[in-house]
């Protein structure tokens, strides 16, 4: 079952759903996010020769929409999102059984991301309410997984917490 059949299945209107590729996210590499029509929605630009993983998201026009850096020399793993309306800084937690990410938004509530981070099998909240969920099980193609955005949601800074948390937990 892919997107199209969850979206058949009368799924909310709102929903916004992308598939994305799994870990091949290594400096140098792009990519496209496609949507659920199979469009390409947005591309991830893996920029190379740098100290730090940076990433730029780009809208299917071009237009910068995030810039993803990691943060070195820190206690916790962290990645930065910059865009034009903020920031967001992705935190890896430094205890637990199974991975767990907090995102501080600034000038907007704070989203966690927990569940099988490294087998993308989880969900992104905030202040207690589901805004996305992320899932390989949709798809039959290996190396592939969707997510699944909630109405009213920033899609955007949602698929860059997906671009952080898949470099923040490859092997």
């Amino acid at each position: 079952m892919g997107l199209r059949d969850r979206r058949r299945r009368g799924d909310d209107p709102g929903v916004h759903r992308y598939q994305m590729r799994e870990r091949l996210l290594t400096i140098g590499d792009d990519y496209w996010i496609e949507d659920e029509a199979g469009r390409r929605a947005f591309k991830v630009d893996g920029k190379a020769v740098r100290v730090r993983d940076t990433f730029v998201l780009r809208d299917a026009v071009g237009q910068e929409a995030a810039k993803i850096q990691e943060r070195k020399l820190r206690v916790r793993d962290s990645m930065e999102i910059e865009r034009g309306g903020g920031s967001a800084t992705l935190h890896k937690a430094l205890v637990g059984v199974r991975d767990r990410f907090t995102i501080d938004v600034d000038g907007g509530s704070d989203m966690s991301a927990h569940g099988n981070l490294v087998d993308h099998e989880y969900e992104i909240e905030r202040d207690g309410s589901t805004v996305a969920t992320v899932s390989k099980k949709w798809f039959r193609v290996r190396e592939t997984y969707g997510v699944e955005i909630g109405p009213g949601q920033d899609d955007a800074l949602i698929l860059a917490v997906t671009v952080c948390i898949d470099s923040m937990t490859r092997d």
